[in-house]
């Protein structure tokens, strides 16, 4: 159920609380509202990438031992994913080793390896990728950032990002560093995280112009990168969201985003935001009520599907829901698959996690499923224990 604020732009949810035996699977689901397709979900530290339909049924698995820490489909119907924790990443969340392209199979058919990769990546229409990854910040810069905190577990260096685009080889094509335009006053990091990273890129996207759309959690913005030359076109958010993941571009030229709200002045919350950056207001917003009770410290994010709904990934508690314009959630799935990972789980005493990094929803017209096989009844054993 819902109610309305009375602002035409302002809804509220109303979802259950926490608790240590709350059902998982497929909580609710209207089919009239809905939009039918298949959800693609990978639980953070796994191993594996499941297809899911609309009651929660596994339609088809890939599995890499290397783990699959977030994937996406390819128009092929290859998954393009970023797997396994790189050692010299130094602890810094979202780290991959590589990047993969599986077959149908969970063949390996491309890969390229770099262990400065982190968080997001897209494959071009040229057959190109492009990914984010970290560099050293030169000391000359570095010592000049302004905010956050140093204690043991700081590095004796600060990383920075970069977006890099390499061809079906591996070779570096382009590259553009973040950093270089950033600005000392403008740009400071949150004083309640460390200072080993200057922006801590979470998301890269591409606006309808083709420039690029990337999300600074360290400082709580959001920016319009141009493709060619790196400088910021816009700039927004810092003290508006607060940690915020996964701006897309609409096709009305708004932006949708995931706002975290870690470290937000009185009560954390999580909230999804529209937001028009010609005129930086905020043209729709969607709460929980109480605003508590929709909260995801870290990860997460919001896609608009082609029925004007929304998909929402609650990550950190596995929490996945398609919320209507008003504010109605037609669908609800908790991912019942948990892994063994200390720092997935977020300090848990057991260790165990069903975090989910992003999803997104395929409709069954996606050109990837032709002759694909998505008969459920090919995971019958597993659908059963998990259902």
């Amino acid at each position: 159920m819902y109610y309305n604020s009375g602002s035409a732009n302002k809804v509220f949810g109303v979802i259950m609380g926490w608790s240590r035996h709350h059902k998982t699977g497929l909580i609710y689901h209207s089919p009239q509202r809905a939009l039918d397709g298949y959800t693609l979900v990978s639980t953070r530290g796994g191993t594996w990438t499941n297809l899911i339909d609309m009651k929660g049924n596994i339609c088809h698995r890939w599995e890499d031992l290397d783990g699959i820490m977030y994937a996406r489909l390819l128009p092929n119907g290859n998954l393009l994913l970023r797997s396994g924790v790189a050692d010299e990443a130094e602890g810094m969340g979202g780290s991959s080793k590589s990047l993969k392209e599986l077959d149908w199979e969970s063949n390996v058919v491309w890969e390229y390896k770099n262990p400065m990769l982190h968080h997001d990546f897209r494959r071009l229409p040229n057959g190109n990728t492009v990914a984010l990854t970290w560099e050293v910040l030169p000391e000359s810069i570095a010592v000049n950032v302004k905010g956050g905190y140093i204690d043991e577990n700081s590095t004796t260096h600060m990383y920075a990002d970069k977006i890099i685009e390499v061809d079906l080889k591996g070779n570096l094509v382009k590259e553009i560093r973040l950093w270089e335009n950033l600005d000392f006053d403008e740009d400071q990091i949150c004083f309640l995280e460390n200072r080993k990273e200057w922006t801590h890129a979470n998301s890269l996207d591409f606006t309808n112009d083709g420039d690029f759309l990337v999300s600074f959690r360290q400082t709580s913005t959001i920016g319009i990168v141009d493709n060619e030359t790196g400088a910021y076109k816009w700039k927004w958010g810092p003290g508006t969201v607060s940690h915020q993941h996964n701006p897309n571009m609409l096709n009305n030229g708004n932006i949708l985003l995931f706002d975290n709200g870690a470290h937000r002045r009185g009560m954390n919350y999580s909230r999804l935001l529209e937001v028009n950056p010609a005129n930086d207001e905020i043209e729709w917003e969607y709460l929980g009520d109480p605003a508590m009770s929709f909260y995801s410290y870290n990860i997460s994010n919001a896609e608009r599907l082609s029925n004007g709904n929304t998909l929402v990934c609650e990550g950190a508690p596995g929490r996945l829901f398609e919320v209507t314009q008003s504010g109605d959630i037609v669908w609800e799935y908790i991912s019942p698959h948990f892994v063994y990972s200390a720092t997935s789980a977020g300090g848990s005493v057991f260790g165990y996690s069903n975090a989910v990094f992003r999803a997104h929803r395929y409709e069954a017209t996606f050109a990837g499923f032709k002759d694909h096989d998505l008969d459920p009844n090919k995971y019958s054993n597993l659908n059963r224990i998990f259902s």
